[in-house]
């Protein structure tokens, strides 16, 4: 231990001697601060004094890449310690696989899928009937999602074979910690671990103005002079640190970022890093960084995770981070070590951006982290977990397999009723036998393997100019499958395109500058703005209206930098729009404002991206049902809706004498006849194994 720490960091201090005792804990610190050392030495101690059989220990993590960075770093503890540790997932060679059913290792690293995949194997499962620790890694990953629901199952079906086990759960802060303890521990007392007073944090948000050579710089990337501006702080601030990540909300964002850096100076020391890029590129980006190759990664979350990159001093956020948890991990991959402050800054765009950085920055530096949103009672990962359990058992009672289920935190209201239709369902399908038993189906085993994995597949959709036919770019499935109506618009690459046509694998389109009514092509990707840090963008603009009555600019501009983590060029900014609006209305915490531009109706609303995409479906749909198709995008601040004439009268008598109390039975009608609902029905049919895993949306 000395090798490797000059003391016990806080994690360790705290989380250590509560699990020799035995006690489940689920333990929220920051990345950099030990917390994995934390979890495994007092098992590794456990090992070498108990020495059971193998395996005794599986540590589950979210993503393959950390199980790749937690073998580098376990590795040398097992080796010194002489205890055999092994790795699992998809890419593991069946020479492995073999060789770990032969010559099992104390301990097994995996993902929640893996063990999804290893719980039926006859031979592998005689050595999980051993596990006494599980260790979940990055728990705030997935608890949220149905891969959280899937492993609370998976670890249900586990304690049924090994009787019971310890649980040691890793997050970083969470602003739900007490469910998530359940979640992972639902039956047994667990005990919540804070360990994050120590590493400080400092974050700011900055709004770079354009000088006189960013004309320059501007000509060079054929962009604005604000674009030319954030780019030249990015690439100062990188040069001034020793080493930075560079995150951005959309893979399109981090590519653009990347190539316009690139323009400027193709020396620059800088990598790219998202999901959609080959293992082998991600790897090197990774390895260059921790060997000092290169100064920055731009990056999406893939690199989020604590995913071993070496000494990171610099975060940098390109544009608002959406959720304050986001901002939190974030930023908390630079200034890795206990003592070390993480350092995050914010570079903002528009108005809109720069109102919500400062109220995500506020929240972030005061932990005022969002409440997490589970799926519960999800009947598809329950129908896919019901075909594994008469795999592993071959035959069980009906009410022994749902009593298994129902200890599952995710799980605890799920009526007996219920359980049955689903496994009527799975009889009918043809991949159970059902009676007073569960029995297993020759057809199980086939839907049971392909659909491990609860992250929808998606195809891509070719996107062609036909004016000259030439190759545009690339839209998602489901992007084609919510946004994809004929004549709809999207922005992809910074231009505007009107659909004209949709086949197998190709959208044709044409040029448009319907600008406002059109959805940007990377929407999906992005993380939903909380109706909390709208309402407060509200207040903000609210108050700063109230203060223009009375006080200077100013005055203003230093009673928000006083409030606010800031630059002055963003207080300023916030001044001035609202300054601008202020003799028409300002959209606050309380008050809606309707604007008409040409054939668009605005409803600016500060109620975030949920509470503003639920009601501008449900105008959507009065509205259709009354004059016809109207075209609707929305943010978390505004439901733009585009119809044939003025809705203004209409628009008032439906948001002024509508029940409040129909809305949800209102949407759920509408909500049926959407792309958006045929979309989720389409996944959930393929883990209920009622459609091919192949078959396509459309």
């Amino acid at each position: 231990i000395k090798k490797r720490f000059e003391e016990p960091t806080l994690p360790q201090r705290l989380a250590i001697p509560l699990i020799l005792q035995g006690k489940n804990i689920l333990l929220e610190a920051p990345v950099g601060t030990g917390k994995t050392e934390a979890a495994i030495l007092p098992l590794l101690h456990f090992i070498l004094e108990q020495r059971p059989k193998p395996i005794s220990l599986l540590y589950i993590t979210p993503l393959r890449a950390l199980n790749r960075d937690m073998l580098e770093r376990l590795i040398w503890w097992c080796n010194e310690l002489g205890i055999e540790i092994s790795v699992r997932h998809g890419d593991t060679s069946s020479y492995e696989r073999r060789l770990q059913t032969e010559f099992p290792p104390q301990l097994l690293i995996t993902t929640p899928e893996t063990l999804q995949a290893i719980l039926p194997g006859k031979r592998i499962r005689e050595h999980l009937r051993n596990v006494r620790w599980v260790v979940i890694d990055e728990v705030h990953e997935i608890a949220d999602s149905k891969r959280g629901v899937q492993l609370s199952l998976a670890l249900e079906r586990l304690k049924e074979l090994c009787k019971d086990f310890q649980v040691i759960g890793l997050s970083a802060t969470i602003g739900s910690p007490e469910k998530v303890a359940r979640f992972i521990c639902p039956s047994k007392p667990i005990e919540i671990v804070k360990a994050v007073s120590p590493k400080q944090i400092e974050i700011r948000v900055i709004h770079p103005e354009p000088v006189s050579k960013d004309r320059r710089i501007a000509e060079e990337i054929f962009s604005s002079k604000e674009t030319a501006a954030r780019l030249r702080a990015i690439m100062e601030l990188v040069k001034k640190s020793n080493s930075a990540l560079v995150f951005t909300n959309t893979r399109e964002f981090a590519e653009i970022l990347a190539s316009r850096i690139k323009t400027l100076n193709k020396r620059f020391p800088a990598a790219i890093h998202h999901s959609s890029l080959s293992k082998q590129v991600r790897i090197k980006a990774e390895r260059e960084l921790k060997e000092g190759k290169i100064k920055a990664i731009i990056c999406t979350s893939s690199l989020q995770l604590g995913i071993d990159i070496g000494r990171v001093d610099l975060v940098l956020q390109y544009m608002s981070p959406r959720q304050v948890t986001q901002l939190i991990q974030r930023v908390g991959r630079s200034g890795h070590g206990a003592k070390r402050i993480s350092k995050g800054i914010i570079i903002t765009s528009d108005e809109d951006d720069i109102f919500e950085s400062a109220v995500i920055a506020r929240k972030a530096l005061n932990e005022e982290l969002e409440e997490l949103r589970f799926h519960e009672n999800s009947l598809d990962v329950l129908a896919h977990q019901i075909v594994g359990l008469a795999l592993e058992y071959g035959k069980i009672d009906l009410k022994k397999a749902y009593e298994i289920f129902k200890r599952a935190y995710f799980y605890r209201n799920l009526s007996y009723k219920e359980f049955l239709e689903v496994c009527e369902q799975l009889r009918q399908l043809g991949l159970i036998f059902l009676n007073s038993y569960i029995k297993k189906k020759r057809r199980g085993f086939e839907y049971y393997f392909s659909q491990l994995s609860t992250i929808p597949s998606l195809k891509q959709f070719k996107i062609f100019n036909i004016l000259d036919n030439s190759f545009v770019g690339v839209l998602d499935e489901e992007f084609v499958a919510l946004h994809g109506e004929i004549g709809s618009s999207f922005i992809v690459k910074g231009e505007t395109w009107r659909i004209l046509d949709i086949s197998e694998d190709k959208v044709l389109v044409e040029p448009t500058i319907d600008l406002e009514a059109s959805v940007p092509a990377w929407e999906g990707e992005l993380i939903p703005v909380p109706f909390e840090v709208a309402q407060e963008v509200g207040r903000i603009r609210k108050t700063i209206a109230k203060l223009l009555a009375n006080f200077s600019e100013e005055e203003i501009v230093e009673r928000l930098r006083s409030l606010y983590p800031i630059d002055e060029s963003c207080a300023r900014k916030m001044v001035e729009i609202v300054k601008k609006q202020v003799k028409y209305g300002i959209p606050d915490d309380k008050t809606i404002l309707i604007e008409n531009y040409e054939d668009l109706t605005i409803i600016h609303a500060c109620f975030g991206s949920l509470a503003n995409e639920a009601l501008g479906r449900f105008i959507s749909a009065l509205l259709t049902a009354r004059i016809g198709s109207v075209a609707l995008r929305t943010d978390p601040y505004r439901i733009i809706i585009k119809a044939p004439g003025k809705i203004d009268e209409l628009l008032k008598e439906i948001l002024l004498k509508t029940n409040p109390k129909l809305l949800r039975t209102y949407l759920e009608l509408s909500l049926t006849k959407t792309n958006l609902f045929e979309w989720k029905f389409v996944h959930v049919a393929k883990r209920f194994g009622a459609i091919a895993k192949d078959a396509e949306y459309g």
